[in-house]
């Protein structure tokens, strides 16, 4: 049993998964969510996070086979591919009930996220659409929040905006190390269409632009931190842009990542405002 529960955790993509829920709760403390509603928020999210990233894995697993990704539980023998299947079933159902903790609407969110993801999972993730989901899912994520506060107000749009535009530089900066052995597999995402180079470059504008949403959308002028993340912003793109040039530099892909991190900073700092 416990070699199932590690292969469970493992499939499901915990660094993600992880970062998002926590991310998304703590977004729900700063728009001023109740602790029940922080609660609502965090278990529904989770939920939704593990139906797509087990049905992922589920459907993942010949290619990773293949590809000999002894680091996927799946072909490493931790969990058979149908446990990992039902789960991802039990939790998109679960993901049903939970949002509605938070009502109607932002229930409606939360779903439109949920398959929007799933959609991703297959078949979008081989089409020239692949990035579509990241930002429908990010942006109906980002709304589901605020949606649930009392009167469920509408979110204001350069929230929206800002939360598609990180989820979308996520997609290609994600896919970044993993090209080559996609490639080998059949899998034609847009990144993989743009190539190295040319899914740097839509990370790091997608990024740059979710940076300038957060920090200059809210109302009133940006506060000093939001203006040092921006600067940050363009040097650490500066920088990866001038070392990208060097042959097996990752420079750029931890740039990107470093802008993910900046940019999930101030949609925290920016929700106070929301």
């Amino acid at each position: 049993m416990r070699r199932i529960l590690v292969g469970l955790v493992r499939a499901c993509h915990p660094e993600p998964t992880a970062a998002v829920t926590v991310g998304a709760a703590l977004l729900a403390v700063v728009v001023g969510r109740s602790p029940a509603g922080v609660a609502a928020v965090a278990v529904a999210v989770l939920a939704s996070q593990l139906a797509v990233g087990w049905c992922n894995d589920a459907l993942d697993a010949g290619r990773d086979a293949l590809t000999g990704r002894a680091d996927k539980p799946i072909p490493a023998g931790l969990v058979s591919r149908r446990t990992v299947a039902v789960g991802a079933v039990v939790a998109a159902l679960a993901t049903v009930p939970l949002s509605f903790l938070s009502g109607p609407r932002a229930a409606a969110a939360l779903l439109l996220a949920l398959v929007s993801g799933l959609l991703y999972d297959w078949p979008l993730k081989f089409t020239m659409l692949s990035v579509v989901p990241y930002l429908v899912s990010f942006g109906a994520l980002v709304a589901f929040v605020p949606l649930g506060l009392p009167g469920a107000p509408a979110p204001p749009a350069w929230l929206v905006v800002a939360g598609a535009l990180l989820g979308a530089g996520a997609h290609f900066a994600n896919v970044l190390p993993d090209l080559d052995d996609d490639a080998r597999t059949g899998v034609r995402g847009l990144p993989h269409r743009l190539g190295r180079t040319g899914s740097w470059v839509a990370a790091t504008v997608l990024l740059a632009s979710a940076t300038g949403a957060l920090a200059f959308g809210p109302p009133g002028p940006p506060s000093w931190a939001a203006l040092l993340i921006v600067a940050g912003t363009v040097v650490a793109l500066g920088v990866a842009g001038y070392a990208a040039r060097t042959a097996g530099s990752r420079a750029a892909f931890r740039a990107v990542l470093l802008v993910a991190v900046a940019d999930v900073t101030l949609l925290l700092l920016a929700g106070s405002r929301v």
